[in-house]
């Protein structure tokens, strides 16, 4: 075994050209057809793809509970059964994070996929970062269940160096997100770990194009206004990356979708907490980029200062926290609470063994003198947790069942009950980088240890530009006395929301420095209580991001225990920023949208004059 922390190659002062690094896939499930349409849409050097999240490696780890030699993403390999040739005809190299829980298992698997197609794949893997073997070391809650998967995020360094080796096709366990599009840089260019500024402009440009169509007008708040000519089958992103860590965001020509200001910013505020953004490699601060529109689907970002890497990296844990089911009545027409409490009552009566925990969630969906039946009708989800299956199983859904003809009038179940299944709990643990083993596996099947770095630092907090302009002068106030107008925030203001665990973000941005104060003076932190009332009682981070005229919101426990928990309707927290841009607040006439909205399709609102 070798130890590797040498400079590769050259630094980011060389004239190296820029390297034009693609992505196919933002989660395990993303359109099939997309490294295809990659590979034949244009001119690439490196083709990424992220297959990992919380919930998936939930799933792997089940998956290799089942049979040790799964734990990959294997859709992957589908992909490249009909890819493969074309990739290596076209002397694109394919970075991606599919090898999930079994990297070393999906790298053989490629080999043999070549020899089967008569081709010589260079194969190449990083691993090190599964550490269910020394779960005992981290601080994981007693209650949180039994350890299915532990995985450290490791950086990019592993990467470059089987790229390094010639490997045409690396694949890892869990690196961060970023890390696939960083590592091929690192490689490309020669950075070593005192880049800091390369590191994090290349990080910025891998956390934009890491969730695939998101960056180029998917899930973005101001569809329907013009700005996206075709929303239905989004192009996938690509970031051409310079030696100096800048980067324009781009698509390949005749796709659909667009990459414009709106479309990158609201994509880097996704699942994001403040200024500064931590990986293994470096801090990258995310209040230093600036985006400017340089032309037709091109957007560039500069200005990306990086910090010096933490001493801790982020391991990933998933436990197996028990059984869950759960069931939703409607209610319809009049006396809504009191149906709800009557069916709550029935069913803890009709339970021989109460579950460890048992949610009655009441969603009113329903309108007074309703012209449809939908539309008067509310939804009732009971959920039910237990260690035990049977307590939550038939004896759960036998309870929901027998009660329907003694029940509320119109009582009626949306669809029977099931039998639940398992839950997840995901616990987010930390450790020391020097703890963590980070290992290149190079096509000849020499096993590289990837150093971790020789200076670290506790990483600031993440409030480096609260009161600040984009030039690091003291924001003036926004004058209160113009006159406002009724008005849902949205008609403004663009967001994105996205889920970290148990925690949700909620990134705003205006459109312009104008537009900004007023929005800054305005969403403080007990305003967002009062528009969000879910968020009442919990802990709430408000960050600034001035250069790119953002704020985000990071709201810890609303989403409890994890997406695999599944305690909330919305689980991952997605639409929790359409939420806020449907609340009505006093708006300034002056203030105007990132998107005009006399190009929306939908009327606007009824607007109630102020002074």
């Amino acid at each position: 075994m070798t130890v590797d922390n040498t400079p590769l190659r050259v630094g980011p002062e060389s004239t190296v050209p820029p390297l034009r690094v693609g992505n196919m896939s933002g989660f395990y499930g993303d359109r099939f057809s997309a490294m295809r349409e990659m590979l034949e849409g244009g001119e690439l050097d490196v083709l990424t793809g992220d297959y990992l999240a919380e919930l998936t490696m939930l799933i792997l780890g089940r998956d290799r509970m089942k049979n040790a030699e799964l734990g990959y993403a294997k859709t992957f390999l589908r992909q490249l059964e009909d890819c493969l040739g074309l990739a290596l005809e076209k002397n694109v190299r394919i970075v991606a994070n599919a090898g999930g829980l079994n990297p070393a298992g999906l790298a053989g698997a490629v080999v043999e996929l070549g020899s089967r197609l008569g081709l010589s794949p260079r194969v190449a893997h990083v691993e090190g970062d599964d550490l269910i073997d020394r779960v005992s070391e981290l601080d994981i809650p007693a209650d949180a269940g039994f350890p299915v998967t532990a995985n450290a995020y490791l950086g990019g360094f592993g990467i470059a160096r089987c790229l390094d080796a010639g490997a045409d096709i690396v694949v890892t366990g869990r690196v961060t997100d970023a890390s696939v599009i960083v590592g091929p840089a690192i490689s490309h260019f020669g950075w070593t770990r005192t880049d800091l500024d390369a590191l994090a402009g290349a990080t910025v440009a891998g956390h934009v194009i890491e969730c695939g169509t998101q960056a180029t007008g998917g899930n973005y708040a101001f569809f329907n206004r013009g700005e996206i000519a075709d929303p239905v089958t989004p192009g996938f992103p690509i970031a051409e990356i310079a030696s100096d860590g800048t980067s324009v965001i781009t698509k390949h020509a005749g796709t659909g979708g667009a990459v414009t200001v709106g479309t990158v910013t609201s994509q880097l505020l996704y699942e994001v907490t403040g200024a500064r953004y931590g990986g293994p490699d470096v801090v990258t601060r995310l209040d230093t980029a600036r985006l400017e529109q340089e032309g037709a689907d091109r957007v560039r970002i500069s200005g990306v200062r990086g910090e010096t890497a933490p001493t801790t990296t982020k391991v990933s844990v998933t436990c197996l926290g028990g059984f869950r089911n759960e069931v939703t009545f409607l209610l319809t027409g009049l006396d809504i609470e009191d149906k709800a409490a009557l069916v709550e009552r029935q069913v803890l009566a009709g339970l021989a063994t109460r579950p460890a925990e048992i949610d009655f969630r009441l969603m009113r969906t329903d309108h007074a003198d309703a012209d449809t039946q939908a539309a008067a009708t509310a939804l009732l989800t009971v959920v039910a947790w237990d260690p035990d299956k049977d307590v939550v199983g038939r004896a759960f859904s036998d309870a929901a069942v027998a009660m329907i003809l003694a029940s509320y009038p119109g009582a009626t179940p949306s669809a029977p009950p099931g039998r639940g299944g398992p839950y997840g709990v995901y616990v987010p643990a930390y450790l020391d980088q020097e703890k963590v083993p980070h290992v290149a596996v190079l096509p000849d099947g020499t096993r590289v240890d990837i150093a971790p770095p020789e200076d670290t630092r506790e990483m600031g907090d993440g409030h480096a530009s609260d009161g600040l302009d984009a030039e690091g002068a003291p924001l003036p106030a926004w004058s209160e006395s113009q006159p406002t107008t009724r008005r849902p925030l949205g008609d403004v203001l663009g967001a994105r929301s996205g889920d970290k665990g148990g925690t949700a973000n909620i990134g705003l941005w205006a459109g312009d420095a104008e537009a900004y104060r007023w929005m800054r003076e305005t969403l403080t932190v007990a305003e967002i209580r009062r528009l969000l009332p879910e968020t009442a009682d919990l802990a709430i981070e408000r960050y600034e991001l001035p250069r790119i005229n953002a704020l985000n919101f990071v709201v810890d426990g609303l989403l409890g225990k994890g997406v695999a928990h599944g305690y909330r309707w919305d689980p991952q927290a997605k639409g929790l920023a359409e939420w806020l841009r449907s609340r009505v607040v006093d708006v300034p006439h002056d203030i105007t949208a990132p998107v005009p909205a006399a190009t929306a399709s939908a009327e606007p609102a009824p607007a109630k004059e102020n002074s």
